[in-house]
């Protein structure tokens, strides 16, 4: 039998069971024994049978889908690691289930409401995967009155009625900041993110604090996370009369776009400048020199938010999840300042 072409009925042959007892066990509602569930998917993997999405919706009124809007460049997915490893972690869940994963770039407020709206409205999904909250960010009320279900990367201001992701990035920050103050550093600045975005904020805001707490002065040069200008933050230091000897940038890709720089001046790192990121790419270990970062882990959040989602969307189950915190990773990126050998 040709996989693809397989339908209930003959799983339901197969397993000497009738059409409606496969549905139940299949779609994994109760009212089957343990014995004959087992059965029956064997049977289902047997025969290859894989689910109609479409035939699957029309009894259920599910879209067996799931929805995520980035408002962002189109290119960010090529240059950002993160975004791919995030959608391999979620494509994880959803293939394991039969669903699958629309995928919207949207590029201003406007266009991303309209986006939320019609894939509601037309029930194409069944939630809503929330990434770079905004310190002001209006999806929240909206999903809401559209009636349809989301689950957050981070914790909104002022709350959310949806589960949230969460990852402590404080206590890693803190643990960057001592390493490269331990190494001997003082002039050390932040290129940061967009601080519109939660997450850009708050690692400024961390940065700042665990720069105050070494007796050091915060020194922020603020980007959009992308590489083009991170690359150009650092061309403005290294031109400084005093460039740093340390940089933290908000992201590995805004990192390695100034690795990029610094090696066109000449620079040799990490004697002449340390450098690190705070995502936690795979990429950041194949570069030179391997980069110093936090352990992020993007494809873990997408696996943590599917199926957050998914559990809400189908048992009514809206349970926060908090991921293990983020660690410092150091590499060969970091090293005393030339002047402290």
């Amino acid at each position: 039998m040709t996989p693809g072409t397989v339908t209930i009925n003959d799983v339901a042959r197969a397993a000497g069971v009738s059409k409606g007892l496969v549905s139940l066990a299949l779609n994994e509602r109760p009212g089957v024994a343990t014995e004959t569930r087992e059965r029956i998917l064997a049977a289902a993997r047997e025969l290859g049978w894989t689910p109609n999405p479409s035939a699957r919706g029309l009894t259920t009124r599910r879209a067996y889908a799931l929805g995520l809007i980035l408002r962002r460049p189109a290119r960010t997915i090529e240059v950002d690691p993160f975004f791919a490893a995030f959608i391999a972690g979620v494509e994880t869940v959803l293939a394991e289930r039969g669903q699958v994963l629309v995928l919207t770039v949207v590029p201003d407020p406007e266009a991303e409401e309209r986006a939320y709206t019609r894939l509601a409205s037309d029930k194409r999904v069944d939630g809503f995967l929330l990434t770079d909250l905004l310190a002001s960010d209006d999806r929240i009320g909206l999903i809401e009155r559209l009636g349809s279900q989301a689950v957050s990367l981070g914790e909104p201001v002022g709350g959310s009625p949806f589960p949230v992701i969460t990852r402590d990035y404080d206590a890693g920050i803190d643990e960057l900041v001592a390493h490269l103050v331990d190494l001997g550093h003082r002039r050390i600045v932040h290129v940061s993110g967009d601080e519109r975005m939660l997450h850009g904020l708050r690692r400024r805001e961390r940065f700042d604090s665990a720069m105050r707490a070494a007796g050091l002065d915060p020194v922020v040069v603020a980007t959009d996370f992308s590489p083009e200008q991170g690359a150009a933050a650092t061309a403005s230091l290294l031109d400084a009369p005093e460039p740093p000897t340390a940089i933290v940038y908000g992201n590995d890709p805004m990192a390695i776009a100034g690795m990029g720089v610094a090696h066109e001046r000449g620079l040799r790192l990490p004697h002449d400048l340390s450098i690190t990121g705070l995502d936690g790419s795979q990429i950041g270990t194949y570069i030179y020199p391997s980069l110093t970062t936090l352990d992020n882990d993007p494809a873990g959040w997408g696996i943590a938010a599917a199926t957050a989602l998914l559990r809400l969307v189908e048992h009514d189950e809206a349970a926060d999840v908090d991921l293990p915190r983020a660690r410092l990773v150091v590499r060969a990126s970091t090293a005393p300042p030339a002047a402290d050998r």
